[in-house]
């Protein structure tokens, strides 16, 4: 116990000095050898035994947690090390391999100020390792280079000693064109990687050992003796003489910037308010005493302590308690506990300063992405947008009967852990839908749901989510109750365009004082008298009451009301949720007695009123799109725009960025199916392509009546377009 006290003190020391603290990702091409690197860098400074690191892939083991009874984060560690005599805190973030996603990447890559790229000495650079490159420059991320597993080359290709330097120079040359080709400036401003200045290592994370330039001028090791450690097959003696940990936390300390130096740069590369702010001041000299910044870059869960949200800090101190506003919510949250990591466990503190990276709980409204802050309308960090309207379906169902309770719990959990999930029971057929932003995005979640979370699942191939909204104006229209002693007259219009801008950002909500959303509403071009009469809002659709004086009205809202989500959840042309229309009741008749208007007499008459509506007014279906970025070499080019634009897409952008071309496109979801697999074949696999939502435009007319009846059958209903008297049944 005495040893972990000690490297308490030590931790907590380092904090309070940003000086000494390097924010450090690494990254790399999928099975490069990063997990079993940072295990090695852990185990060599005392943070986990060294018997265990290397089998203990403490950044990977899930069943093993539970086993071991501790807490692993799979994102974050930290440890000291000591260099010429001075205690440094070197905090490291493990990236995911797996680019489907750059976001997480580029997630892992706001928090850091360095990063530590990882190359396979016989594989050498992959398209994953320009990726993570290009991601950690935009970022202004500084790199070092570690090239891995050199005795492959060794005693896998026979290579001799001459060769070997041979191939390692060229490995490094082309890791300079990459950065030079990505960003000339910082290239020349000295973040190019250079054996001889000691900006990279070479070793094998497997055997623990690694040597760099000023290694050797330490040790008196050359690159002879590696090369006959090597061929003896005695990885053991090389290990020991000079260890990995050594090598490589002496590279990032010397070479990658601390807090205070990186922040001046990376503040104007991810934040975009005015840089004459007191607030940009702070956060670009790390400033403790100011206002809060945060950004949270990766969610977990915690059995004990709930929702842990990790992330960067960039100016102030998190305490205990603290009230923070977090970027697009509504409410402060409060924070419960802080924590920084000592190794892979959390450890709580009473207070952070600046340049560190936290773990924080009661952060309630936080998503992957928020800024938190102590400063009220703070222009929050470059967002890891996701734009979140998932526009693509699929059914989820556990493989065997068992896990069917497991498999609740974790689509809440994976959910709750990437906010641009949506996942809703569906009561009918008892399927579990999970919604996101693409085919990509759910198959990448499938597959974690399997691999991460242990449970075998099935999935239906893809489905689109459309939306239903109408062209014109209809009514008044009738609604009768099947007693028939109830009516509705209700009057149907699209909702002007600013106003639905407004109920997107969450500007403007049913829980907000009266008057204020009353002048917001007219001040987007609503009447006064709409503005005054809004009943409901539900996703983009609004209900007004314009009746004056009619008895009972009051107590028969909520019912009407219901009959109007009804119909918003599954319009009356495809039953597809709605989008941007206004009902305006403008007369109703109730019965006297209460008995005679319950809700099988109200729902019913208020939703037939609007579906007949609807249908009135040129019911159609919009379509959702996303923008799809791709960036691919000049030489592919043609490959990757004749692939968008045989899908209905629509070029909008290009430009080149060194030897890369970026191009900016639009394409219906509906036609992006099967794109990844095409788009790899048609650039050889050099594409590098995300994308992100779009919003939703009217589906050509050409083909409405086919993705309708389409829709239609598959939901089971009949075949033929719906008209208005089929509602007015009467």
């Amino acid at each position: 116990m005495g040893r972990r006290k000690k490297m308490v003190e030590r931790v907590t020391a380092l904090m309070g000095t940003p000086e000494t603290i390097r924010n450090i990702g690494i990254v790399a091409h999928i099975d490069h050898g990063k997990t079993t690197l940072s295990d090695n860098l852990l185990g060599g400074a005392g943070m986990i035994s060294k018997e265990l690191a290397g089998k203990q892939l403490f950044m990977d083991s899930d069943e093993e947690e539970q086993a071991r009874g501790i807490t692993i984060d799979a994102s974050n560690v930290s440890m000291v090390h000591e260099y010429e005599g001075k205690e440094y805190l070197i905090n490291l973030i493990d990236t995911p391999g797996h680019v489907d996603f750059g976001g997480d990447v580029t997630r892992a890559m706001r928090a850091v100020d360095g990063a530590v790229v990882v190359i396979d000495a016989v594989e050498g650079t992959m398209p994953q390792t320009e990726t993570v490159l290009r991601q950690a420059l935009r970022e202004h991320v500084k790199p070092v280079l570690f090239i891995n597993k050199v005795d492959r080359l060794i005693n896998e290709l026979q290579v001799d000693s001459q060769e070997m330097q041979v191939r390692l120079g060229k490995l490094i040359d082309h890791v300079n064109k990459l950065i030079k080709g990505m960003n000339e400036e910082r290239y020349k401003a000295g973040w190019k990687v250079d054996a001889a200045a000691g900006t990279v290592a070479f070793g094998s994370a497997l055997y623990n050992w690694a040597i760099s330039v000023p290694m050797m001028k330490k040790t008196g090791i050359s690159f002879n003796d590696v090369y006959d450690y090597c061929k003896k097959e005695d990885m053991k003696a090389l290990a020991d003489k000079c260890p990995l940990h050594e090598v490589v936390n002496d590279m990032v300390v010397r070479f990658l910037p601390n807090p205070l130096q990186a922040q001046k740069g990376r503040v104007a590369a991810i934040w975009h308010g005015d840089k004459e702010l007191p607030i940009a001041k702070a956060m670009m000299s790390a400033d403790a005493s100011a206002d809060l910044t945060f950004m949270v870059t990766d969610i977990s869960m915690d059995p004990h302590a709930g929702e842990v949200a990790t992330g960067r800090l960039f100016s102030g101190s998190l305490t205990r308690g603290m009230e923070v506003y977090v970027s697009g919510a509504a409410k402060k949250n409060r924070i419960q506990q802080v924590g920084i990591f000592m190794g892979p466990e959390r450890l709580e503190v009473e207070k952070i300063p600046a340049g560190n990276i936290a773990a924080v709980t009661g952060l309630k409204d936080a998503i992957v992405g928020s800024t938190v802050t102590t400063l009220e309308n703070m222009t929050p960090f470059e967002s890891i947008k996701h734009g979140s309207e998932p526009v693509v379906t699929v059914a989820v169902e556990a493989k065997h009967m068992k896990d069917l309770p497991k498999l609740v719990e974790v689509l809440r959990q994976v959910a709750k852990e990437d906010p641009t999930l949506r996942i809703t029971l569906d009561e009918e057929t008892g399927e579990h839908l999970m919604a996101g932003m693409g085919e990509l995005h759910l198959e990448v979640i499938a597959h974690r749901i399997e691999r991460d979370k242990g449970v075998e699942i099935t999935t239906t191939p893809p489905l689109v989510v459309y939306r239903e909204t109408i062209r014109g104006n209809a009514g008044p229209v009738e609604g009768k109750s099947p007693n028939r002693h109830n009516r509705f007259y209700v009057e149907i219009e699209p909702i002007e365009p600013e106003v639905v801008e407004l109920i997107r950002n969450g500007d403007i909500s049913m829980n907000m004082p009266e008057l204020e959303r009353r002048e917001k509403l007219m001040a987007a071009g609503m009447s006064k008298d709409q503005a005054k009469g809004i009943a409901d809002i539900y996703e983009s659709n609004i209900y007004i009451d314009m009746t004056k004086g009619i008895q009972y009205l009051n107590e028969t809202m909520e019912l009407i009301l219901e009959g109007f989500q009804e119909v918003m959840k599954a319009g009356p042309l495809s039953r597809e949720p709605c989008m941007g229309i206004k009902v305006k009741l403008v007369d109703a008749k109730l019965h006297e007695d209460a008995v005679h208007r319950g809700p099988a007499q109200v729902i019913p008459a208020s939703r037939q009123a609007i579906q007949a509506a609807m249908l009135m007014a040129g019911d159609t279906l919009l379509e959702p799109y996303q923008k799809v970025f791709i960036q691919v070499p000049q030489d592919q080019m043609g490959g990757a725009t004749k692939e968008i634009q045989g899908r209905r897409g629509i070029i909008m952008d290009m430009h080149t960025e060194g030897d890369t071309t970026v191009i900016e496109s639009r394409a219906p979801v509906a036609a992006l199916f099967g794109f990844a697999g095409d788009i790899r074949s048609a650039t050889e696999g050099r594409a590098m392509w995300s994308t992100e939502f779009a919003g939703f435009e009217t589906l050509p007319t050409n083909l409405l009546g086919e993705v309708v009846g389409a829709i239609r059958q598959r939901k089971g209903l009949k075949k033929d377009i719906p008209q208005a008297s089929d509602y007015l049944s009467m």
